[in-house]
């Protein structure tokens, strides 16, 4: 019998009843939730049926945070673990961050039969399906609503509000940091530099900006968003990542001469036959294109904003503050609300529930369309000659555009949507001609 058919259809502690909670991790999201239960305490038992109790405080120093105001009074500890096995703890938020820890950490608060809320996008991606299937063995909760734009409740939305329909498409601008300096650069004209140096000094780029920059935090959520929408397991492994690290200031220029804007995108999608039944799904995060008129390329600053296509609701856009200490300690809240519920009246919230299990394919072979800037040499029959590297690949272009410069001639191609294969390919190509001067940006379109 497992540990979920023991506890008898998931009963309730009975309203009135506390709900102990271990916070692990006091950071700057940590410190928020501690603030928030202390300051909403009696709403927060209202929304329950029963009071939240914080049982303690799991920090690597003790010594650093024992004066702080939002911990006086509660169990201040360096060993997590401890904290977790207490008999009078229901739930277990882990803010830590980081992966092989948390891991440890998370599955053993589950296999103890204690829900979980956790912010750790990247544990999460890296780890989901085995968290989920020791959630579902256990009969207890797993949240991750936090992990994916912070205060934005788009996990909520693709496990719920979702539910009964098919979401063809999910594409967002899931990474603040990078935002942030797409926009800079657009606005001022700035470097990519010099737009990272600014991001840094007002805080919203980390001393070591890399998994920001390189994409790899928006590639966790995408695996997290894909995963949910397509009822399919994917991995942090399974997407494609490019970052930003590339895009110059002439990119920005050249976009906007072409009335789009540069946007660092997790883009995930059915790929479907002939026939429109799904075959696969892909998951990916590269800078992209982004028309002026789409909703997207109106986000600025380090806002987030997540663009979603499903069959009967259509097309649905969520907006608003993906990162920051109070909008991401909201969505925890949130979470914990809906977890210590649970352990008050009984029952569960939904789970994971892989049951398409659709292949996931490489990057590939995604259909996907390309804006190839060129320095080219000018002479009469230049553009068809690298026109037919085009056309041998079966690739069909959608605009070309030439304009002079003193170092040659600037070629614009634009595609039609082609295999990346392809793409790429014909890139490989047009970068060994004798007539190409240099291959200056490749960046894709967004449909």
């Amino acid at each position: 019998m497992t540990a979920a058919e023991s506890n008898g259809n998931y009963p309730g502690k009975g309203v009135g009843e506390p709900v102990g909670v271990a916070i692990l991790g006091k950071g700057t999201v940590g410190t928020e939730v501690l603030r928030l239960i202390g300051e909403f305490s009696s709403n927060l038992e209202n929304r329950i049926g029963g009071p939240i109790e914080v049982r303690g405080v799991a920090v690597s120093n003790v010594e650093k945070h024992k004066d702080a105001p939002e911990v006086q009074g509660l169990v201040l500890t360096d060993d997590a673990l401890s904290l977790i096995d207490r008999d009078d703890v229901d739930v277990v938020v882990e803010l830590i961050g980081g992966i092989d820890y948390p891991r440890e950490l998370v599955l053993k608060a589950l296999r103890a039969g204690k829900s979980v809320v956790t912010a750790n996008k990247a544990l999460v991606a890296a780890h989901g399906s085995e968290l989920a299937d020791a959630a579902n063995e256990a009969g207890v909760d797993l949240y991750y609503e936090a992990a994916v734009a912070a205060a934005i409740p788009v996990v909520g939305m693709l496990r719920r509000s979702l539910a009964g329909d098919q979401v063809q498409r999910i594409a967002g601008i899931v990474n603040g940091t990078t935002n942030f300096i797409l926009d800079a650069m657009a606005s001022t004209g700035a470097s990519y530099e010099d737009a990272l140096a600014e991001a840094t000094r007002l805080g919203y780029a980390e001393a070591d900006p890399t998994a920001d920059v390189e994409g790899h935090d928006a590639a966790s959520k995408a695996a997290i968003l894909a995963s949910m929408g397509f009822h399919t397991r994917v991995t942090f492994d399974d997407v494609y990542c490019e970052g930003i690290s590339s895009i110059t200031a002439e990119d920005i220029a050249a976009a906007k001469k072409a009335n789009q804007t540069i946007k660092l995108l997790a883009i995930c999608e059915r790929v479907v036959n002939e026939d429109g039944t799904t075959r696969a799904v892909n998951a990916r995060v590269h800078p992209t294109l982004v028309p002026n008129e789409h909703p997207l390329a109106t986000v600025d600053k380090s806002y987030n904003a997540i663009f979603v296509e499903a069959e009967a609701a259509g097309r649905l856009m969520f907006y608003g503050n993906g990162a920051g200490g109070a909008p991401t300690a909201s969505a925890v809240l949130g979470d914990l609300v809906g977890a210590a519920r649970n352990k008050i009246h009984g029952g569960r919230a939904p789970a994971e529930n892989p049951y398409a299990n659709y292949p996931v394919v490489g990057f590939d072979d995604v259909e996907t369309r390309y804006h190839i800037n060129m320095t080219v040499n000018d002479r009469v029959g230049v553009l068809a000659d690298l026109a037919r590297h085009f056309a041998d690949a079966e690739v069909s272009l959608a605009a070309v555009r030439q304009e002079e410069s003193a170092d040659g001639a600037h070629l614009i191609v634009v595609t039609h949507r082609a295999s990346e294969r392809n793409l790429r390919g014909i890139v490989e190509k047009l970068k060994t001609h004798d007539d190409v001067c240099a291959v200056n940006s490749v960046l894709r379109l967004h449909d």
